[in-house]
């Protein structure tokens, strides 16, 4: 029986010549096919970009600083330096107070500060874009890291929420075309956050001015080209930085964020039956680092480091301890709230969740070595059950019947 032939259609016929490139259609295709296989496979693969917060160089430590004049009505309040450049008008202070820091009125204090707003203005406007926002309210929105664009003017009315998705390094930006108003009453808000101070992480980047609204709560650092102005009884966290124009006030408050105190870390070494010295290794920037002890039995604390990031899970281990050294216990304390510690004595290590090394936590580890092999433990003596001893006893009656008998023959 032969083979039943295939029946040749134009879709078939078709189908051939791209499979087998003998004719320059056939080429064409294949070359049209790796084109876009390419370029699908470029778009699969490109990775994302994540939000980095620019660096504000000397205008780290401004809450307020004007381009033109700083003018304020009311009893606002300034936690941070305050300044003008290139003008030098600032009104309104008193009543205005400044707390923490100084008023630096066209100095040069106040111009390297505005250069450096230059530079992480435009590091911001030059960010990759996460996602595009133009035309829609801010409020009601709940938002995830990332870069937010507006090819125009951006509207916050209502509440705007920032998920830091528990990420200490969380980064938000806005990059708003031409200006920025806020309503009545609106608020912006930083939610499952690990530590205090994620604001400071929160950037707008504004091409005119900004206007945030009376009784309004808002957060982040605003960076705009022209002006800012905060209408009564409005509240800023983060810094009001406008390059050319006014930042005009009435009965603000407006605070510098301060970057999260970093947690540190101690650890201190006890050795009992004699003396010698230990060495530490650590994650998370903690330093390598010896510890000699002095006395048996008496701690010696190595000195304290600080790590490099809050709320992420830091490992410290024990090297191969000297000679005679067993590791007996390990011990933490100072951990943040909830936090957790898994000692681990096989491989002389404790490890820290993140939620151990929040912000400003102050924690201390104690390594516990005995000179000498431990002692053997102690063989359980084998005891008898209820029912053998009453076995037993049985045996040694039956036993002492009998030899009392024999006794009477």
């Amino acid at each position: 029986m032969y083979p039943q032939a295939t029946r040749s259609t134009p879709a078939r016929r078709l189908m051939l010549l791209v499979v087998t490139s003998r004719s320059r259609f056939g080429r064409y295709c294949h070359d049209l096919l790796a084109s876009l296989g390419f370029a699908v496979f470029c778009l699969a693969s490109a990775p994302t970009l994540a939000a980095t917060a620019p660096s504000l160089g000397t205008a780290q430590s401004f809450a307020v600083l004007g381009g033109s004049t700083v003018t304020n009505t009311g009893a606002t309040v300034i936690t941070g330096d305050l300044g003008v450049s290139p003008g030098s008008a600032v009104t309104g202070f008193p009543p205005g107070v400044v707390t923490g820091g100084a008023i630096h009125s066209a100095d040069a204090v106040a111009l390297q500060a505005q250069g450096d707003v230059v530079t992480a203005y435009n590091n911001l406007a030059g960010q990759p874009v996460t996602s595009t926002l133009t035309g829609q309210d801010l409020g009601g929105l709940t938002l995830t890291p990332g870069v937010y664009h507006f090819d125009s003017s951006a509207q916050l009315t209502g509440t705007l929420n920032l998920d830091a998705q528990g990420d200490p390094n969380a980064v938000f930006i806005f990059q708003v075309g031409s200006a920025l108003t806020t309503a009545s009453n609106s608020s912006v808000q930083v939610i499952n956050a690990v530590q205090a101070g994620q604001g400071c992480n929160v950037f707008w980047q504004i091409g005119s001015s900004a206007t945030v609204g009376t009784g309004s709560t808002f957060i982040g650092n605003i960076l705009a080209l022209a002006s800012v102005t905060l209408t009564t009884g409005a509240s800023v966290s983060g810094r009001v930085l406008a390059r050319t124009g006014a930042v005009t006030m009435d009965t603000n408050t407006v605070s510098a964020c301060a970057a999260p105190v970093l947690p540190t870390i101690t650890v201190s070494e006890v050795s009992i039956g004699g003396v010698d010295t230990f060495a530490f290794t650590g994650t998370n920037g903690f330093a390598n680092q010896s510890i000699t002890t002095l006395a048996a039995g008496t701690g010696v604390a190595g000195a304290t480091q600080t790590l490099t990031a809050a709320g992420v899970s830091t490992t410290i281990t024990e090297s191969v301890p000297p000679t005679g050294y067993t590791l007996a216990s390990i011990s933490c304390s100072g951990l943040g709230a909830g936090g957790t510690q898994t000692p681990d004595i096989g491989t002389r290590s404790v490890t820290l969740d993140a939620a151990a090394t929040v912000a400003g936590a102050a924690i201390a580890c104690t390594f516990t070595n005995a000179l000498g092999a431990p002692p053997p433990p102690i063989a359980a003596i084998p005891t008898l059950s209820g029912w053998a001893t009453l076995l037993l006893a049985a045996l040694m009656t039956i036993a002492g019947i009998a030899t009392v008998r024999r006794q009477q023959r």
